[in-house]
């Protein structure tokens, strides 16, 4: 006879436990101390087996014979459904550790080696500040386009465009270690190209090759009429001839020269792509490292600009922008407008485009194609950089 709800209702506790039936192999059992639990009984490759579906009253006589029918279901399909909800409950689990903060972590663990430790840290801030709150409790594998979106959304609204496009480019390398990892299978931001407002590119200030004399003019009296350090002259001076970043020339040692085959040979660990990086040096930038040689050439740590307030340390981050305040420069170039300065110029005498973005470090995203290309189109480099040394010689470097 199958049960109702009124029966269940009114069954109390006895001295043992007993089971009130309903068919098909599920029954209601009451233990002793109240408690009140409903249970499917069912063979499965001929042993008896028994399968738990909840506490009553938080799971009702209509959904426990709900559960039932399913379970026959699966038995009928040849699945024992008490394994079934194991595996299920296993991923449950599994899909809780792979939640998006925890890949994304897990994937800034993993590349933070290559990158600065400030640009390190901004990722992870940026991270925790926007998308951790909105998806980061969400397995990664479920997460779909629309929810990814609404995360950026507030982002853009602030009118912060070019940090949304940044925070959308971050997911996507994290949904792409996630595919690699085998934690999810497809990467969503893919489906999201076009949805955010476009970012009008900006570039760094710089000089056209028409102020560029000026310029140097200018710099040559820094030390002089600006009452400038005659090292921080030097520096900008071989900042120009080589145009590698400004942290590339601070941080510069005396064991990356290599005097014989007039190199500068810059090391994965100081380049912002993290690939080494050789600097074909002219003759015009030799003859300015003999002249900072014999000023720093002994220098503690071996740096070619050290720090005037600690030796132990390389020139600030702000040397050159202070030169350009002094000389009167300021919002009309940068240190890193050189390199821009330098491209546009090489580019209108009919130089390689590869050549002058190689020579830029402009190098390959991928890893492994950026350790064998350091050395590409050398020769010619150097022959390009020959001609920039001597056309900034001509204007008045």
């Amino acid at each position: 006879m199958k049960l109702t709800a009124k029966a269940i209702e009114n069954a109390k506790p006895r001295d043992k436990i007993y089971r009130m039936f309903d068919g098909g192999g599920l029954y209601f059992e009451v233990t002793p101390s109240g408690g009140t639990y409903w249970r499917l009984k069912y063979r499965y490759m001929g042993k008896e087996k028994r399968m738990a579906f909840g506490v009553y009253p938080d799971v009702g006589l209509a959904e426990a014979r709900e559960k039932r029918y399913a379970a026959r279901k699966l038995l009928e399909q040849g699945i024992d459904p008490n394994e079934k909800k194991k595996v299920e409950k296993l991923e449950r689990i599994k899909d809780y550790e792979n939640n998006f903060e925890a890949l994304a972590r897990e994937w800034h663990q993993n590349r933070q080696h290559a990158w600065q430790p400030k640009h390190a840290e901004n990722i992870l801030r940026r991270l925790e500040a926007h998308m951790f709150p909105a998806i980061g409790a969400r397995p990664i594998k479920d997460i779909t386009p629309p929810e990814l979106l609404a995360a950026i959304y507030p982002i853009e609204n602030e009118g912060k465009h070019e940090l949304a496009h940044r925070m959308l480019q971050t997911c996507g390398q994290i949904f792409r270690y996630a595919i690699a990892t085998g934690r999810a299978t497809h990467n969503i931001t893919a489906d999201l190209r076009g949805a955010l407002r476009p970012v009008k590119s900006k570039n760094f200030a710089h000089l056209s090759e028409k102020q560029l004399p000026v310029f140097l003019k200018e710099l040559d009296k820094y030390d002089t009429d600006y009452n400038g350090n005659v090292l921080t002259k030097l520096a900008f001076k071989l900042l120009i001839l080589t145009f590698v970043r400004s942290g590339e020339i601070r941080g510069a040692l005396w064991n990356e020269i290599n005097w014989d085959k007039k190199e500068w040979r810059i090391p994965a660990e100081r380049m912002k792509m993290k690939s080494p990086h050789i600097v074909p040096l002219c003759t015009q930038s030799l003859a300015l490292l003999k002249q900072i040689h014999d000023i720093t050439g002994n220098s503690y740590g071996g740096n070619l600009f050290p720090s005037q307030q600690s030796p132990r340390k390389v020139m600030s981050e702000n040397t050159f922008l202070k030169a350009i305040d002094k000389m009167g420069y300021k919002g009309i170039t940068t240190a890193h407008g050189f390199r821009a300065t330098a491209s546009t110029i090489l580019n209108e005498n009919g130089f390689p485009p590869d050549h002058i973005e190689r020579q830029l470090a402009h190098c390959e995203r991928d890893q492994i194609r950026a350790a064998y290309n350091h050395a590409d189109f050398l020769q010619d480099r150097h022959v390009m950089m020959q001609w920039w040394g001597d056309y900034l010689e001509k204007i008045g470097l």
